[in-house]
């Protein structure tokens, strides 16, 4: 009652002094300070002891939301010279828990499945881009077999294949395009590389029929699927903004080119005429309830197989290119690796798949972009089963999400010394610039084949677990 009195005293002495018109800036100030202090107060006074330790942070709601932002590598490292590698931060209002290293890696991403959950995650952010009823938008169990019958498109044998597809298309692409007449010039990297790969991709992963539908409009509309993968559509993916807009145009006209030619290949299995391709064999494929692969879904898992290829061969890409810019020294290996391999008569003779695994250094290159440039910086998981970290007290609860960082790991300089300098001779064999990473992992089958946990290594630059990237070979 002293407390109100004293504000009320304070309010009618300021509307006597200023009058109304200055009120409700007054109020909001004040209510603006009130809450900082509140919440300041609520973070020194009432500390959870069996609970990770929470980010210092002045704003309720807004929390660590913008340093996060700003830098996310920069805001966990900070974060873990204070708090040790488990800590809580406040994401637009959410409690948000971060296990980094090697044990967090493993604890968060090979969680049990009754423990942590995904798709509540994801969904609001990938099911506009792809489509209803796939991926994040169905159970998990219905995704494992979806990821079965995509990962027909990536067996051994069909990378073979595509490799010749892959050259061909980036010597057609390099011909035709404007950009590359004459002995010099300047490129947009990053756009060239997602045309070039939006070809690859389309073309190698989905067949020559699919791959004649895009041209430089559809590499345009893949961009503004793309694009659908802000960070704030995991909140407002609702919201009328231009990029959903765009986003929203590009998935039905995308789909709609899918569902065209499914329609067609319906109409040509009626001749005896097949196409051995995914498209093909999702058409054929049954769940194990024996349901039928719907039309409509088969259109956006084909969206979605093709973001998945294009999305890190683009990013990757385009960082290669922008590093050797910067390292002709490193350029001038490639091509003298390549006079070793190939012989020195022009032109090189067609790549083969087996040639890959004899381009030591070229691999290295690739490692080297995806251990600095991991194209997922956070991994979340929403926590359905309140969860006790090894090792520790602490107990988090279910009114948390979880976050993994595999690329600060591959930035520790625990297992990668220097580990911000971009160096690819680090991975030679006996260099000594590379720890843990040859670490052993158990073996399961999450429903779409045997494949390593792979919680256990540094480097996890396509994530681990029963959501590890399935398209992992044909990125590298």
């Amino acid at each position: 009652m002293y407390i109100a009195s004293i504000f009320s005293d304070l309010l009618n002495l300021h509307i006597l002094q200023r009058g109304w018109i200055f009120l409700a800036p007054s109020i909001g100030c004040f209510v603006l300070v009130l809450a900082v202090v509140l919440n300041v107060l609520y973070q020194l006074l009432f500390r959870k002891p069996h609970e990770p330790p929470v980010v210092f942070h002045w704003f309720p709601v807004i929390g660590s939301t913008i340093t996060y932002g700003i830098d996310p590598y920069k805001f966990f490292f900070d974060c873990r010279a204070k708090y040790g590698d488990i800590f809580t931060f406040i994401l637009l209002g959410k409690k948000v828990t971060v296990f980094l290293g090697r044990k967090g890696n493993n604890f968060i991403l090979n969680g049990k499945l009754k423990d942590v959950n995904a798709e509540e995650i994801y969904t609001n952010l990938t099911t506009p881009v792809f489509g209803k009823d796939v991926v994040f938008d169905c159970p998990n169990s219905k995704l494992m077999e979806q990821k079965k019958f995509m990962k027909v498109a990536l067996t051994t044998e069909a990378f073979r294949s595509y490799v010749t597809i892959i050259q061909n298309e980036v010597e057609s692409f390099i011909n035709n395009c404007g950009t590359f007449k004459g002995e010099s010039g300047i490129v947009n990297i990053p756009d060239v590389m997602a045309e070039i790969t939006i070809y690859t991709a389309s073309h190698a992963l989905q067949g020559k029929e699919v791959r004649e539908k895009f041209d430089s409009s559809f590499a345009s509309l893949y961009h503004d699927l793309d694009m659908g993968f802000t960070p704030i559509n995991f909140t407002f993916h609702w919201a009328p903004l231009p990029w959903n807009r765009a986003r929203d145009h590009a998935q039905r006209t995308v789909a709609r080119t899918y569902m065209d030619i499914i329609q067609a290949r319906r109409a040509e299995e009626k001749c005896g005429e097949e196409k051995h391709d995914i498209m093909w064999e999702l058409m054929r494929s049954t769940y194990k309830d024996g349901t039928p692969v719907p039309d409509r879904e088969i259109a956006h898992m084909m969206i979605a197989l093709l973001m998945a290829g294009q999305h890190s061969s683009s990013s990757s890409s385009s960082w290669i290119m922008l590093w050797l810019a910067a390292r002709p020294d490193i350029m001038e290996e490639l091509y003298q690796e390549q006079l070793a391999i190939f012989g020195s008569d022009k032109p090189f003779p067609p790549l083969k798949y087996e040639d890959l695994s004899k381009l030591q250094l070229h691999q290295n290159v690739l490692k080297e972009v995806l251990r600095l440039h991991t194209p997922i910086h956070s991994i979340m998981r929403k926590v359905k089963n309140s969860m006790i970290v090894p090792g520790t007290n602490y107990v988090v609860p279910t009114s948390h999400v979880l976050l993994s960082s595999p690329g600060c790991t591959s930035r520790d300089a625990a297992y990668f010394p220097d580990p911000l300098k971009w160096d690819p001779h680090r991975w030679d064999a006996g260099s000594g610039k590379v720890i843990g990473t040859d670490a052993e992992d158990e073996k399961y089958d999450y429903g779409y084949g045997l494949i390593s946990t792979g919680g256990s290594s540094p480097y996890l630059p396509f994530g681990a677990g029963r959501h590890r990237c399935i398209g992992e070979q044909f990125a590298t």
